[in-house]
């Protein structure tokens, strides 16, 4: 499927307001989710509405909520999402927390108890267009552990993503580091297996832990497992999102005596800075051009194209996919038109 992304997102829309969604949480979803397939990260798009579907009729999803403040203690803010559609609850913590951040120089919000709040990248762009520099450290409870402790041989974490944005400048386009804590984030594994597609060697386990391409092991009745980034320091920085969000956070960890079933749970403990209260934002934007210009110079390795800094790729596949539309897997769309009949939505 090649699909154009207004289309594809009134097709979303339609999907959410058939769950139960009122038509502002509808838009806001499907904003997020065509944004995340034309930013290049399918793992994170529409392939995301059969699991929605089934948490919904599950009903460990719920539609319409709204993020609750818990707390707050001077610039440190507590939010609890109530299972609600995570890319709404999270948005809207992150609206209050970047009031604080302006008001004081500094917000530290722990954000519990969100249904999947999808691409994280969303909201340290959320935080960068205000003005913010943002950090943001996510685990994920409700269902099996999928990726497996350095030195291990089965999933004790999730992918567990960590974010780093930085707005941008007079010179330099805001600069958005965000990445699974995993080697490959499982939705790509998803999309690599509806696809038919074997993954690159180094990635996946099997239910034995033993080195393997195939995608399917993952959906195996006892799955296998992906793999820490950087060997024991991905799997640090897994552990620490784990503690950091679920243990100081207040939302709970993936440990094996919290529920576990299909629910997508998301927690997620975000630092916002106001860079000017640091330093001059002239001396800020110079030095963002002069090292990210510098970075970008390195004559390129063999079989590489140009050196890129985070963001650039998003920008360059929103570029050619808003041109060109969105491409989907045959796998991808047939489920997705699936989820979408299960709740009396015909998609031609």
């Amino acid at each position: 499927m090649l699909i154009n992304h207004i289309v594809l997102k009134g097709l979303v829309e339609e999907i959410l307001i058939a769950g139960g969604s009122d038509m502002p949480e509808a838009e806001i979803v499907a904003d997020h989710l065509v944004l995340a397939n034309l930013s290049g990260h399918d793992s994170h798009g529409v392939g995301m509405i059969p699991n929605y579907v089934r948490n919904l009729k599950a009903k460990v999803l719920h539609p319409n909520q709204h993020v609750e403040r818990l707390r707050q203690d001077g610039s440190i803010l507590v939010f609890d999402g109530k299972a609600g559609y995570g890319q709404v609850i999270a948005r809207e913590a992150m609206n209050e927390a970047i009031d604080v951040a302006r008001d004081t120089g500094l917000a530290l919000t722990a954000l519990r108890n969100a249904h999947h709040i999808g691409r994280v990248g969303t909201y340290g762009e959320q935080c960068a267009d205000a003005g913010l520099v943002s950090l943001h450290f996510v685990n994920v409870t409700g269902h099996k552990p999928y990726v497996a402790p350095h030195r291990g041989s089965d999933g004790r974490f999730g992918t567990n993503p960590i974010c780093i944005a930085l707005p941008d400048t007079t010179d330099e386009p805001r600069i958005i580091l965000d990445f699974a804590t995993s080697k490959v984030a499982l939705g790509k594994v998803r999309v690599a297996n509806n696809s038919g597609l074997k993954m690159p060697e180094g990635l996946l386990l099997d239910s034995d832990g033993n080195p393997t391409t195939d995608p399917a092991v993952m959906w195996e009745d006892k799955p296998g497992a992906l793999l820490p980034i950087a060997e024991h320091k991905g799997y640090g920085l897994a552990l620490m999102c784990e503690l950091l969000s679920g243990a100081i956070g207040g939302g709970g960890t993936l440990q094996p005596k919290n529920t576990r079933d299909t629910r997508i749970i998301n927690n997620m403990l975000s630092i916002l800075i106001d860079p000017s209260r640091l330093t001059d934002p002239s001396f800020i934007a110079s030095e963002m051009k002069a090292m990210c210009d510098y970075a970008r110079q390195s004559p390129p390795r063999e079989g590489y194209g140009n050196v890129l800094v985070p963001g650039d790729p998003e920008r360059q596949f929103r570029e050619e996919r808003m041109a060109n539309g969105i491409v989907i897997d045959d796998e991808t769309w047939r489920q997705f038109v699936e989820a979408a009949a299960e709740l009396g939505v015909t998609v031609a």
